[in-house]
């Protein structure tokens, strides 16, 4: 007869090898009674033998739980091999971008000059964030670190970047929820003393006295509440702009070095009035916005007229004050296009202007372009000094696409080189190996035979095409920064990849827009010249607003030249006839409240803030006797 197995110590309920309590202290717990142990401290399922029904089920239970939990844990710990491996984007211990450690020179792309090319060695875009009551704290990176940023990123601008983007935006993005707030308040006794004090604690500013005044009458007019809020928000940082420059872009002088370095001597760039390019400046070629020509139209498709008058401005200033460069030096004026497409939605969010097709976009683009150098050589002479530059954007991403033109100015516009795989190419090398790298890929994209010997031989290609293509390889260096800017700040790309701007800006001026999605800009100076760009606006924004019984914000600005008697005065009679014919042309939205107007001049001359001349929603003035 066999023999039945002793028990465990434990199982009897003594005291174990394990369970001994060290001379001199107190007894373990496991010397307690069996049944008192068991209540205190459960067993796992690997040492229940359970006899009966009930205990098989609890058995179960428990060995389905720890099965849970060690699943759990392998997945944690496949998660820690795979972030911590190479290739990985997250570094296997993430550390805050508000608190980075000391890089070494190799991974940070400003430690050295880009001697590459002989570009600057840092363009400083960042400086003292507009700060509102309102505005949330900018969120930090989402689980990415420096260590997994490409070597060329620039991680401190785009923190500074990011935070001034928060600080604007969140400004905007708060007044819908305080107005919800405050109209909860509309049947209390001091209702006007109470929304005036949440809108000083929240907004940072108090609501026009006039609108709410009237409340006992006409009730309480969130139309006109929300427009006001909207103004006095762009007001409020459009004054911080022009005051503390915030993006550190008014000073230009080692780009415009550069750009002559390179053989030009301004840079012309007309984005899409899209919102989503309002950034394609500042944030997306990282390029300081004074330095920088720029004038955007619906489609890209700039005005010719415009553009030559411009130039003939600029070749008189070399000729008479030598500003930026004489007019005998070898320098030529560069006209860029920046098209735009979506990877994420080519069919429905591409160009408006152009039924989102992403070809016809950069065809259009080019052929506008062509007409610009052919309206220079005609009126002036035959080769004069204009290059050509076609550049695509993806508003997902922020990374741009370079039609590279070879020596004799001819793009091709199907072939083109990506900023996005010039990163996936060049992020696992040195900042300097890098930059070398990504002036062979230009020099082999460009089309024609530009790609054979000029390539290991710039020289033999003259001056002109060898600072093209350099040009290229900075900006496509720069624009490596944003594409980062976007995987740490959103996810690799935009949540609104639609349209999700906050005003219409129509009229000439608003150097202070430089933030993706803040404005839907109409370039005019008659409200018929700009018809299309405006009714385009008015259609995004019956999406955006009107759909939610929210008014269309317009800001109708002209800046203006102090320096030129009496040019103040035409600018506030401009800003008067435009807003005359807003009115003319969208008559039901604005009897419906559904279309409010802000008008504002400024001098430009003096570097001085915004004036505002009128507005939509001033107190109807007292009839006279």
């Amino acid at each position: 007869m066999p023999r039945r197995p002793i028990q465990s110590p434990r199982r009897r309920g003594l005291p174990s090898q394990v369970d001994a309590p060290a001379p001199g202290a107190a007894p373990a717990a496991s010397t307690r009674p069996r049944a008192e142990a068991a209540q205190a401290a459960p067993r796992s399922a690997a040492d229940a033998r359970p006899r009966g029904t009930a205990q098989r089920a609890l058995a179960a239970s428990a060995t389905r739980a720890d099965r849970t939990a060690a699943e759990a844990r392998a997945e944690r710990a496949k998660a820690r091999r795979s972030a911590g491996g190479p290739g990985s984007p997250f570094p296997s211990k993430p550390q805050p971008l508000s608190k980075p450690k000391p890089q070494p020179a190799a991974r940070t792309s400003r430690a050295a000059s880009p001697a590459a090319w002989a570009a600057p060695s840092s363009l400083p875009m960042s400086g003292r964030a507009y700060t509102s009551a309102a505005a949330p704290a900018p969120k930090p990176a989402p689980a990415i670190g420096r260590s997994a940023l490409h070597p060329l990123t620039d991680a401190a601008a785009n923190e500074r970047l990011h935070a001034y983007e928060s600080a604007v935006k969140g400004a905007f993005d708060a007044i819908v929820p305080v107005l919800q707030r405050i109209a909860t308040e509309r049947c209390e006794p001091d209702f006007i003393d109470r929304a005036q004090a949440i809108a000083r604690n929240e907004l940072g500013f108090e609501l026009p006295a006039h609108i709410l005044d009237a409340t006992w009458i006409t009730g309480l007019d969130m139309r006109r509440l929300f427009a006001a809020c909207v103004f006095e928000t762009y007001k409020r940082f459009s004054d911080d702009f022009y005051a503390s420059d915030p993006l550190r872009g008014r000073d230009g002088a080692e780009l415009q070095a550069f750009l002559q370095r390179c053989g030009f001597h301004l840079m012309d760039v007309t984005p899409c009035a899209d919102g989503r390019l309002a950034h394609a400046i500042s944030y997306v070629l990282r390029l300081p916005y004074g330095a920088v020509r720029r004038k955007s139209y619906a489609g890209s498709l700039f005005d010719i007229e415009n553009t030559v008058e411009k130039w003939v401005e600029t070749e008189l200033l070399r000729f008479r004050e030598g500003v930026p460069n004489t007019a005998d030096a070898p320098t030529r004026y560069l006209k860029v296009v920046l098209y735009h497409f979506s990877s994420v939605d080519p069919a429905h969010q591409g160009c408006a202007a152009h039924g989102s097709d992403d070809a016809a976009a950069a065809r259009e683009g080019w052929e506008r372009l062509k007409a610009f150098r052919q309206a220079v050589e005609n009126g002036f002479c035959c080769g004069a000094s204009v290059d050509l530059l076609l550049v695509g954007m993806d508003t997902d991403t922020d990374a741009i696409r370079v039609h590279v033109p070879d020596a004799e100015g001819y793009c091709d516009l199907d072939h083109w080189l990506d900023a996005a795989k010039v990163y996936e190419i060049t992020r696992r090398l040195g900042a300097a190996e890098a930059r070398t790298r990504i002036l062979e890929l230009v020099r082999a994209h460009a089309p024609g035979k530009a790609a054979g010997p000029r390539a290991s031989q710039p020289a033999l290609a003259g001056g002109a095409w060898a600072g093209m293509t350099e040009l290229v390889a900075w900006l496509i260096e720069q624009n490596i920064s944003q594409i980062d800017y976007v995987r740490q700040y959103h996810d690799g790309h935009y949540a609104d990849i639609g349209h999700a701007e906050r005003f219409i800006g129509a009229g000439i001026g608003f150097e202070e827009i430089q933030l993706r999605n803040l404005t839907y800009f109409a370039y005019l100076s008659t409200v018929e010249e700009g018809a299309a760009d405006l009714d385009v606006g008015i259609k995004i924004f019956t999406g955006l607003n009107v759909s939610r019984q929210l008014p269309v914000p317009m800001v109708v600005r002209f800046d203006y030249h102090g320096r030129v008697p009496g040019a103040r005065e035409r600018a506030v009679a401009h800003c008067e006839r435009v807003a005359a014919a807003l009115r003319a042309r969208y008559p039901k939205l604005c009897a419906d409240g559904l279309l409010h107007c802000l008008r504002a001049v400024r001098d430009c001359d003096a570097q001085a803030p915004i004036e505002i001349v009128g507005s939509s929603l001033a107190p109807a003035a007292a009839a006279a006797h």
